[in-house]
Protein backbone atom coordinates (compact mmCIF):
# COMPACT_ATOMS: atom_id res chain seq x y z
CA UNK A 1 0.00 0.00 0.00
CA UNK A 2 1.52 3.41 -1.34
CA UNK A 3 -0.11 6.33 0.20
CA UNK A 4 0.42 9.35 -2.33
CA UNK A 5 -0.28 13.07 -1.95
CA UNK A 6 -4.07 14.42 -2.22
CA UNK A 7 -4.35 15.21 -5.79
CA UNK A 8 -5.80 18.91 -6.04
CA UNK A 9 -9.18 19.73 -7.35
CA UNK A 10 -10.29 16.04 -6.73
CA UNK A 11 -12.22 15.88 -3.64
CA UNK A 12 -13.76 12.26 -4.69
CA UNK A 13 -14.10 10.88 -1.00
CA UNK A 14 -16.06 14.08 0.09
CA UNK A 15 -18.76 13.39 -3.18
CA UNK A 16 -18.53 9.79 -3.58
CA UNK A 17 -18.22 7.80 -0.09
CA UNK A 18 -21.00 7.73 2.82
CA UNK A 19 -19.90 9.60 5.73
CA UNK A 20 -22.13 8.27 9.14
CA UNK A 21 -20.44 10.98 11.57
CA UNK A 22 -21.58 14.51 12.35
CA UNK A 23 -20.29 17.27 9.76
CA UNK A 24 -20.57 20.70 10.56
CA UNK A 25 -23.87 21.84 8.71
CA UNK A 26 -24.33 17.91 8.05
CA UNK A 27 -25.31 16.54 11.77
CA UNK A 28 -26.20 13.55 10.85
CA UNK A 29 -23.26 12.94 8.48
CA UNK A 30 -24.04 12.22 4.31
CA UNK A 31 -24.83 9.58 2.19
CA UNK A 32 -22.40 8.38 -0.76
CA UNK A 33 -23.06 10.56 -3.66
CA UNK A 34 -23.98 13.58 -2.22
CA UNK A 35 -21.21 16.66 -1.59
CA UNK A 36 -20.44 17.35 1.69
CA UNK A 37 -21.29 21.03 2.66
CA UNK A 38 -17.53 21.51 3.76
CA UNK A 39 -16.10 20.91 0.71
CA UNK A 40 -15.25 24.12 -1.29
CA UNK A 41 -15.89 25.11 -5.30
CA UNK A 42 -12.04 24.08 -5.47
CA UNK A 43 -12.57 20.83 -4.17
CA UNK A 44 -10.64 22.02 -1.08
CA UNK A 45 -12.25 21.09 2.26
CA UNK A 46 -13.59 24.06 4.43
CA UNK A 47 -12.37 22.37 7.75
CA UNK A 48 -9.18 20.69 7.21
CA UNK A 49 -6.83 20.29 9.97
CA UNK A 50 -10.08 21.76 12.12
CA UNK A 51 -10.95 19.91 15.68
CA UNK A 52 -14.09 19.65 14.08
CA UNK A 53 -13.58 17.54 10.94
CA UNK A 54 -14.58 14.01 11.61
CA UNK A 55 -12.28 11.64 12.02
CA UNK A 56 -12.98 9.50 9.51
CA UNK A 57 -11.72 12.18 7.02
CA UNK A 58 -8.78 13.24 8.77
CA UNK A 59 -7.66 9.32 8.94
CA UNK A 60 -8.14 8.63 5.37
CA UNK A 61 -5.25 8.59 3.21
CA UNK A 62 -5.08 8.47 -0.74
CA UNK A 63 -3.84 5.52 -2.07
CA UNK A 64 -3.37 4.82 -5.91
CA UNK A 65 -5.67 1.90 -5.46
CA UNK A 66 -8.76 4.24 -4.70
CA UNK A 67 -7.60 7.37 -5.89
CA UNK A 68 -6.18 6.07 -9.14
CA UNK A 69 -4.55 8.94 -11.50
CA UNK A 70 -7.47 11.44 -12.28
CA UNK A 71 -11.22 12.44 -10.61
CA UNK A 72 -12.99 10.69 -12.73
CA UNK A 73 -10.54 7.80 -12.13
CA UNK A 74 -11.50 8.24 -8.35
CA UNK A 75 -14.86 8.79 -8.32
CA UNK A 76 -15.52 5.52 -10.20
CA UNK A 77 -13.25 3.83 -7.80
CA UNK A 78 -14.91 5.28 -4.59
CA UNK A 79 -18.29 4.46 -6.11
CA UNK A 80 -17.01 1.06 -6.52
CA UNK A 81 -15.72 0.72 -2.88
CA UNK A 82 -18.94 2.55 -1.84
CA UNK A 83 -21.41 0.22 -3.48
CA UNK A 84 -19.48 -3.25 -2.74
CA UNK A 85 -18.79 -2.57 0.96
CA UNK A 86 -22.02 -0.94 2.06
CA UNK A 87 -23.49 -3.00 4.77
CA UNK A 88 -26.99 -3.03 4.60
CA UNK A 89 -29.30 -2.63 8.11
CA UNK A 90 -30.86 -5.11 9.14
Amino acid sequence: MAFIPCRSGCGACCTELSISSAIPGMPNGKPAGVRCVQLADDFRCRIFGQPQRPQVCSDFQAEEEFCGNSRDEAVQQMRWLETNTRVEAR
